[in-house]
């Protein structure tokens, strides 16, 4: 028997027209002056005029801050914490995609906190500060179905002098309320519907086997997988579908909650080296290199990896990255890391960067820089 501690932090609100209750939730939670924090493509669909006016609705004083890119940086936040400071806020919002969400948590971070996001990279290092005013309650409206982070206490913030990607957690960083409403994510093109749901794919697969697992966590990542791959075509296909942009969301946010309690494992270890490096976007990489990492994995959690895929001739990690494969073919994802015109000569750098990556310490095969070149060897000329 299992020993373990799970604790839900955030108070998950889903369902169609659910984003109508935006400002009903923020006045429950004591929001008088918030920073509505949204990317330039949130204000080009509409999204930030409708917050915004839910919000005031709510009688809610109401700033925007959307200076800030795909992959949020150290000094985008601070530039969010200025806005957020001079503007006296007592909360924040965060609209949009992981980076939207990733960007308000690190506002939230460095302007209770103080210093910069290099002093929060680890875990529970902002409640172990003495004397810092608690973290401002927030509400996380996803309108991607990928990242998860509305489920999280971790942000991922880059570097913006070295470009390494911070992972920083810490419990008061978990959104106070999830506002999944599967509306908001029929807006997304083709391209981003595939890459942000093939990064949920992955973490359910990778949270699944980890060494953190746990019997909860991994309930909430076969029920990842069980809706995020069996409407992942469907969303392609059909992307009015409310019913498929509905699961996928849910998936998405499941996905999110068992790394919250399991973490991941390599393939994150070896996508953030390309992104650092080659500019590479997050779920391309992941899309490449995530079957390998799952046949790199098959002496250790076979029996794991037959409960998500039925096994092909007893081999269930060939079965499972089979169907990864045809995944990521629906979604047009490429194949190999030569297709992302990374060099051959580069992978002993990459190697070395995955193998000190903190996701590959939760992997359940264990993790070395050789682990490192193999996967990436593998991944580079395969069609």
């Amino acid at each position: 028997m299992e020993s373990f501690d799970f604790h839900a932090q955030t108070r998950l609100v889903f369902g169609l027209g659910a984003f109508q209750q935006l400002g009903e939730l923020a006045r429950e939670l004591g929001f008088t002056r918030t920073l509505l924090v949204a990317d330039a493509g949130m204000v080009a669909c509409g999204y930030v005029a409708d917050a915004t006016k839910l919000l005031r609705a709510a009688g809610i004083a109401v700033t925007h801050f959307g200076e800030f890119g795909e992959n949020p940086d150290t000094a985008m936040v601070e530039a969010g914490r200025v806005v957020a400071a001079e503007a006296g806020i007592d909360s924040l919002v965060a609209l949009g995609g992981g980076s939207s969400l990733d960007c308000a948590k690190g506002i939230n971070f460095v302007l209770c906190g103080g210093g910069s996001m290099r002093d929060y990279w680890g875990h529970g290092k902002f409640s172990a500060k003495p004397g810092v005013k608690p973290m401002l309650p927030m509400i996380g409206v996803p309108t991607t179905a990928g990242t998860g982070s509305d489920a999280q206490s971790f942000t991922l913030i880059s570097d913006a002098e070295t470009h390494a990607k911070m992972a920083c957690g810490d419990e008061q960083a978990a959104f106070r309320i999830a506002l999944l409403d599967p509306a908001l994510t029929l807006t997304m093109p083709t391209s981003l519907t595939a890459i942000t749901g093939y990064d949920a794919l992955s973490h359910a697969v990778e949270s699944y086997v980890t060494k953190k697992r746990t019997p909860l966590s991994q309930m909430l990542a076969r029920e990842a997988w069980r809706l995020l791959s069996a409407n992942y075509e469907r969303v392609l296909q059909e992307p009015q579908h409310h019913e498929a942009r509905g699961a996928m969301l849910l998936g998405a946010y499941f996905a999110g909650l068992a790394i919250e309690n399991s973490m991941l494992g390599a393939t994150h270890a070896c996508a953030n080296p390309l992104t650092k490096h080659f500019g590479v976007t997050h779920g391309v990489a992941i899309g490449v290199l995530l079957p390998h990492v799952v046949r790199w994995n098959r002496d250790v959690v076979a029996a794991q990896y037959a409960a998500l895929e039925p096994s092909v001739n007893g081999n269930a990690a060939e079965a499972l990255a089979q169907r990864l494969e045809s995944l990521r073919r629906a979604g047009g994802l490429p194949a190999s890391l030569r297709a992302l015109n990374v060099a051959q000569t580069d992978l002993p750098l990459l190697a070395e960067e995955a193998a000190k990556q903190w996701t590959g310490s939760f992997n359940p095969r264990d993790w070395h820089i050789e682990g490192a070149m193999e996967v990436y060897e593998n991944a580079y000329d395969y069609v």
